[in-house]
C-alpha cells in the first residue's frame, strides 16, 4: 500500500519551511510516497518543488497543486497546470480544476475557524446536473487545528451522504506535522493515487500530530500571523477583502483589481 499527504504548505504561503527544507525532510524523516504541494492562491510553491524534485534523487513522487479561495471555502487543485482563479464560486472553480484534468478535494470540511465547505455547499454541489462541477475526494482526517474540530462531523457527512473518495492530509504548516494524517492506496505512485482516488478507494488515516510544546509558541503565534497573510499577500489586499463580503452577503465582487469580468 503507498501512503500520501496531499495538503502541504511552504513559506510562500502560511508554512514555516522554504521549498528545499519541505523536500528534504519528506525524503530523511518520512515513509511517504506522494507528496502535494499546495499553497494558497499561487502555483509558485509547487513550480519550484517540481524544478527541485526533477532535480534531485528523490524517493518519493510530487503533485503540483494549489489551496483555492473560493467564495465557499478552500478548494484544493491537484494536477493542474496552470493557476486557478480565486474568489469565485465553487461551481465556476470545480469546472476549471476539471478543464485542466485536475482532482478537487474538499480540504478541513465543514470548520467554522478556516474558510471551509459547508453543507450546504456540498448539497449544492450534489445536486449540479453538469459532469465537471463535482468534488472528487474529501478530507476525512485533517490534523490541523481547524481540521481537527470537524473531522468526526466530516467522516459521518461523507460515508452516510457524499460517499467521495475519502483521504487524510496533515495541513502541515510546520515540517513536524508532515504525514500527520494521510492517505493510503493501491500501489506507490501519483498515477496510482489519482488512480484510486477516481475509483473512490482509498482511506484516510490519522496518525500523530506534534504537540504545541515541540513547535514553539513563538513559532505558533508567527505561524497563525502568516495565515492571516497568505491569501493577500498572494492576490492582493483589495480582492481579499471584497471576496470576503461577497462571500458573506452571498454575492459575487465587481471585477477590480487582480480579477476578471465574469
Amino acid at each position: 500500500m503507498g501512503k500520501a499527504d496531499l495538503h502541504i504548505h511552504t513559506r510562500y504561503g502560511d508554512g514555516m519551511a522554504t521549498v528545499p527544507q519541505l523536500l528534504d525532510h519528506v525524503q530523511r524523516h518520512t515513509d511517504l510516497d506522494v507528496i502535494a504541494v499546495t499553497e494558497h492562491d499561487t502555483l509558485r510553491a509547487a513550480d519550484e518543488a517540481r524544478e527541485l524534485h526533477a532535480r534531485g534523487a528523490y524517493r518519493f513522487e510530487l503533485i503540483r497543486g494549489e489551496e483555492v479561495t473560493t467564495l465557499d471555502g478552500h478548494l484544493l487543485a491537484l494536477g493542474i497546470d496552470a493557476p486557478v482563479p480565486s474568489f469565485r464560486r465553487l461551481e465556476e472553480t470545480l469546472a476549471e480544476i476539471h478543464r485542466q484534468g485536475g482532482i478537487a478535494i474538499a480540504p478541513h470540511p465543514l470548520s467554522f475557524l478556516t474558510r471551509s465547505i459547508t453543507r450546504r455547499g456540498f448539497a449544492r454541489i450534489d445536486a449540479s446536473a453538469d459532469e465537471a462541477v463535482r468534488i472528487d475526494a474529501i478530507e476525512e482526517y485533517n490534523l490541523s487545528p481547524a481540521g481537527r474540530v470537524t473531522s468526526a462531523r466530516a467522516r459521518r457527512l461523507n460515508r452516510e451522504i457524499l460517499h467521495l473518495a475519502a483521504i487524510g492530509s496533515s495541513d502541515a504548516h510546520f515540517l513536524q506535522a508532515v504525514g500527520s494524517a494521510y492517505t493510503t492506496f493501491d500501489g506507490t505512485t501519483a498515477a496510482d493515487l489519482l488512480a484510486a482516488i477516481a475509483a473512490k478507494t482509498t482511506t484516510g488515516a490519522a496518525g500523530r500530530a506534534p504537540r504545541m510544546s515541540e513547535l514553539g509558541y513563538r513559532n505558533i503565534a508567527v505561524q497563525q500571523w502568516r495565515g492571516m497573510m497568505a491569501t493577500p499577500r498572494n492576490m492582493g489586499w483589495l480582492p481579499t477583502i471584497r471576496s470576503f463580503v461577497a462571500s458573506r452577503m452571498h454575492t459575487r465582487p465587481r471585477p477590480g483589481a487582480g480579477e476578471e469580468p465574469r
